[in-house]
C-alpha cells in the first residue's frame, strides 16, 4: 500500500508526524483529500479539522486554527497557527469564545474589531463541529 508522510506543526512545535494512507484538511477552498502520488500542491488552511488515515485503517483528528499546507507526491505538511489534537479540544471554552464573537458582532464596532469577532466566530465554530464529530465517533 502506498503511503505518504504527514507532518502537522504548530508555533508550539510538532503535534504529528507519521505515514498516511489518506489526509483531509480545510483549505481556503473547500476540504481537501490527499493521496499518495497527490500532484505538488501550496495553499492557505481555514479554521477546521484535518484527518489523518493511518495505513492500518484508523482515524486521527486534529483542529487547526488556520495556516498553510503543502503537498508534495510523498509528503504533506501542514504549518498551522494553533493545532489540536481534537481530544484535547475544551468545548466550554470554544461555546464561550463563540458567544464573545457573536456579542461583539452584534455591537458592531469598528472594521477592525468586526474582523477580529468574524475570525473568532469561524475559529470557535470550527472547533466545536470537531468536538461533535469526535463525540459522534465514540458513541
Amino acid at each position: 500500500m502506498a503511503t505518504l508522510h504527514v507532518d502537522i506543526v504548530s508555533a508550539e512545535g510538532e503535534i504529528f508526524s507519521g505515514e498516511a494512507a489518506m489526509v483531509f484538511a480545510p483549505a481556503i477552498m473547500g476540504e481537501i483529500g490527499i493521496a499518495p502520488r497527490h500532484a505538488p500542491l501550496l495553499t492557505t488552511l481555514k479554521p477546521g479539522e484535518v484527518r489523518v488515515q493511518t495505513p492500518a485503517g484508523e482515524e486521527q483528528f486534529f483542529y487547526v486554527s488556520g495556516g498553510a499546507l503543502e503537498i508534495q507526491p510523498h509528503l504533506v505538511t501542514v504549518l498551522a497557527d494553533t493545532a489540536l489534537r481534537a481530544r484535547d479540544l475544551d468545548e466550554a471554552a470554544a461555546l464561550q469564545a463563540k458567544q464573545r464573537a457573536e456579542e461583539a458582532l452584534r455591537d458592531r464596532g469598528n472594521k477592525m474589531e468586526l474582523a477580529e469577532a468574524q475570525a473568532e466566530l469561524a475559529r470557535a465554530i470550527a472547533q466545536i463541529k470537531a468536538i461533535e464529530k469526535l463525540r459522534k465517533l465514540k458513541q
